[in-house]
């Protein structure tokens, strides 16, 4: 384990739920592992007026009541400034520099913007103004979050803008799926193996499945949501970058640039979407009302804070195709959405059929091809579907699980993705951060998408009941593949039913 530097935290919208929720007791955690190293502090930003003591107490409400809670936040300090406010910055440097000299240690100091994206341009800037970006007396590393940007160019201007006040190797895109344990684990299932890696090509792959389903609807988001939509929320970012990690080349090292370099090809090789045939690669969908276990569900036109005329898509399914030697002909499934019936993301691959009818049953069934699914969330693991003999007489085959849980390994600790990425980042690995140029990428392969819909008001927009599996127009994206989606349960083994409705 890479040893960890004497370190400055500053989170900026400290006072927001982001904060207390998820990056503070992240950084608990990785202190009572010992992760963190000494010494240490949390500054926490923002322009609510509080001292170090009220921002000690609230951030207490989601750490456990353990021994070690009054150690670790003796580290937490808070300082409140106009953060729009250039001339606040040379105050936010004082109260740096007094820490740094508290701890007596080099300034080391990680930047995390968890403040609304209109900021992401404007702090960078005004932290340059103080120096607060110059690497002569230690790091400086800026943890920027989701949306990076609206668009294509919105993207691009975002990285011009960063750029002229931080280098690239200062940056870091957080994308929290990367950090879940089964998506790292997807690298070593394909590279550490060798019964995978002559499989993982058009040879023996059908065709491959990415889901994203999200049981909850838009709940109190309703106005930020109504800005954003499906797409733009989990599929551009998210499920695209899981389409570059199942889809890459063996990178030469396991090292930042060079698995990042081996993404951007895949998203460089990917198919251009045409305004022609978009009807036919494209799907979106918007939940309506419903019943579910005998409750009475809204639709989402009715959810607080959303335009009652909205055609802002809750579902969006689209299909891919990777022009290259391992991928040529191959198509890729991606969706999400959200009110279906249940919490899952998941990648399926799908292997071809065999070539012969040798054990169809009498009926003329065919024998169902092998599954791998790669669970992300929630049950972490792995679930190989093959064909056996049923006992008994004759040859009839039975689809079974050989399957891999990660709660099985009840002595290892399984980090949240938060505690991963940020202790990555405070270690100056950008693995499994996205680098501005695959985030320019991604944005340029859907764009064709989103001017279509927003120039044209024809465009489909189909309902699905909330609870059910998407519009019945997402079947026909996948029709050419007699397996069809595959229908997942919150249980990774317990699979291909509506089994939630």
């Amino acid at each position: 384990m890479k040893k960890t530097e004497p370190h400055i935290v500053v989170i900026f919208g400290a006072s927001g739920d982001l904060t207390k929720r998820k990056l503070i007791p992240a950084i608990y955690n990785l202190h009572q592992q010992n992760l963190l190293g000494h010494p240490f502090a949390i500054l926490g930003v923002s322009r609510t007026a509080m001292t170090d003591e009220v921002f000690r107490k609230r951030m207490m409400e989601f750490l456990p009541e353990d021994k070690t809670r009054e150690d670790f936040i003796s580290h937490l300090h808070y300082e409140s400034i106009q953060t729009s406010e250039k001339e606040d910055y040379a105050k936010l440097k004082d109260k740096i520099d007094a820490l740094k000299k508290e701890l007596n240690a080099p300034a080391n100091i990680l930047f995390y913007l968890s403040t609304p994206p209109n900021m992401y341009s404007i702090i960078p800037n005004y932290l340059a103004s103080v120096g607060l970006n110059n690497e002569n007396d230690g790091f400086k590393r800026l943890i920027v979050e989701k949306p990076f940007g609206t668009n294509f160019e919105s993207a691009k201007l975002l990285n011009k803008d960063l750029l002229k006040y931080f280098a690239e190797e200062q940056i870091y895109r957080i994308d929290h799926y990367l950090g879940k344990e089964t998506v790292q684990n997807l690298l070593v299932l394909r590279f550490a193996n060798s019964l995978w890696e002559p499989l993982w090509n058009h040879k023996y792959i059908d065709h491959i499945q990415i889901t994203s389903a999200e049981k909850l609807g838009v709940e109190q988001r309703g106005g930020y949501y109504d800005q954003s939509g499906a797409f733009k929320d989990m599929l551009q970012n998210h499920l695209m970058q899981l389409v570059g990690l199942v889809a890459m080349e063996p990178p030469t090292v396991i090292e930042a640039d060079a698995i990042r370099n081996e993404v951007l090809k895949v998203f460089q090789s990917i198919r251009p979407l045409q305004k022609e045939t978009l009807s036919e690669s494209v799907v979106r969908g918007q939940y309506t009302s419903s019943s579910i276990k005998g409750e009475e569900v809204k639709g989402y036109r009715e959810e607080e804070g959303v335009n009652p005329e909205s055609r802002t898509e809750t579902f969006a399914a689209m299909k891919l195709h990777i022009d290259n030697w391992r991928w040529g002909g191959i198509p890729f499934y991606i969706r999400t959405g959200k009110k279906l019936p249940t919490r899952a993301t998941e990648i399926v691959i799908n292997f071809k059929p065999t070539p012969h009818h040798l054990f169809d049953s009498v009926e003329g069934v065919q024998n169902k091809p092998n599954q791998l699914i790669i669970r992300i969330q929630p049950d972490e693991g792995i679930l190989l579907k093959v064909g056996l003999k049923e006992p008994g007489a004759g040859f009839n085959v039975k689809t079974v699980n050989l399957d891999f849980h990660y709660s099985d390994l009840s002595d290892s600790y399984v980090p949240t993705a938060y505690e991963r990425l940020l202790l990555d980042c405070i270690q100056g690995d950008a693995t499994l951060y996205a680098r501005g140029d695959n985030v320019e990428k991604a944005w340029e392969i859907v764009q064709p998408v989103l001017d279509e819909w927003e120039n044209n008001s024809e465009f489909p927009l189909h309902g699905y009941p909330a609870g059910s599996w998407g519009p019945l127009e997402s079947e026909s994206l996948i029709s050419n593949h007699e397996s069809g989606w595959r229908y997942p349960c919150k249980n990774l083994s317990n699979d291909g039913e509506y089994c939630e409705l």
